[in-house]
């Protein structure tokens, strides 16, 4: 039952060229950073990445975007990453597009074992419709587009059928985790980390601190230890901020006024 293993390298020993990841996180929140980085050390490269964003920039997902190892991705939000763009319209990488609930939708369905599943996102659209370019030539003309996807009317609503998604590994990054894999995250952490790690065939966890079996209370496990393989701690060294924001602030701890100078980071 001891899930734990020594090294972040050790435990992505086995992902290799042309396997498909599900990966957590939500721009650079929650995500796996250390695991992503034996992955660029372990060369594996023509992946396939499942995550909401594929990095922002050379940050997270984007060391393996920006060193060529990605081949397609699976993704709600892509417009925060230029190299991402650069690839994606020069014909480099394929690119699929998704609304955010769907795929999360889609995760958890794998996860779960549900094949498919009906949601009324994207009716009336290019997600329903197809058409949305997947891949483009180096000339920068269209060569392949999303598919049409079957409607059906329930209740006199129209829904679209989205299909679910599986990996052949999830990535998730944990504030808190036992040797047996149970999981805790710290709040908006817990983004696309549980559902990332329900739809991997085998999932790896990279958590801030290693805690013994029991001391997370039941009702705090956000991924039960059933769904998880590998479990490494990381400590909190290393964590990125996507966007800093600052405000007038007189003291630290005080509450600032109209026009007085205080930090606060997002």
């Amino acid at each position: 039952m001891d899930k734990v293993v020594a090294s972040a390298r050790e435990a992505v020993a086995d992902i290799g060229d042309g396997v498909t990841l599900a990966v957590g996180g939500f721009g650079l929140c929650g995500v796996p950073i250390t695991l992503i980085d034996a992955i660029l050390e372990t060369g594996a490269r023509d992946l396939t990445t499942i995550s909401n964003n594929c990095g922002v920039d050379d940050q997270a997902l984007g060391v393996l975007l920006y060193a060529g190892r990605i081949r397609k991705t699976i993704s709600s939000f892509v417009g925060g990453n230029k190299e991402l763009a650069r690839l994606y319209l020069s014909g480099q990488l394929e690119v699929e597009l998704t609304p955010q609930g769907s795929l999360a939708e889609r995760l958890r369905a794998g996860g779960v074992g549900i094949p498919a599943f009906y949601t009324p996102t994207g009716v009336g659209t290019m997600v329903a419709d197809g058409g949305i370019p997947v891949r483009y030539d180096a000339d920068g003309t269209v060569v392949a587009t999303s598919k049409p996807k079957e409607v059906r009317e329930f209740g006199g609503q129209q829904f679209v059928l989205e299909t679910a998604l599986t990996a052949d590994f999830g990535l998730v990054r944990a504030a808190v985790g036992d040797r047996h894999g149970n999981l805790f995250f710290h709040e908006s952490a817990a983004n696309f980390n549980p559902l990332a790690g329900m739809a991997g065939r085998i999932t790896i966890a990279e958590v801030e601190q290693l805690v013994e079996p029991g001391e997370i209370r039941p009702e705090h496990v956000h991924l039960p230890g059933v769904y998880v393989d590998r479990v490494v701690e990381v400590g909190t060294e290393g964590k990125g901020i996507e966007k800093r924001t600052t405000r007038p602030r007189t003291s630290a701890g005080a509450p600032a006024a109209a026009g007085e100078e205080a930090t606060e980071v997002n």
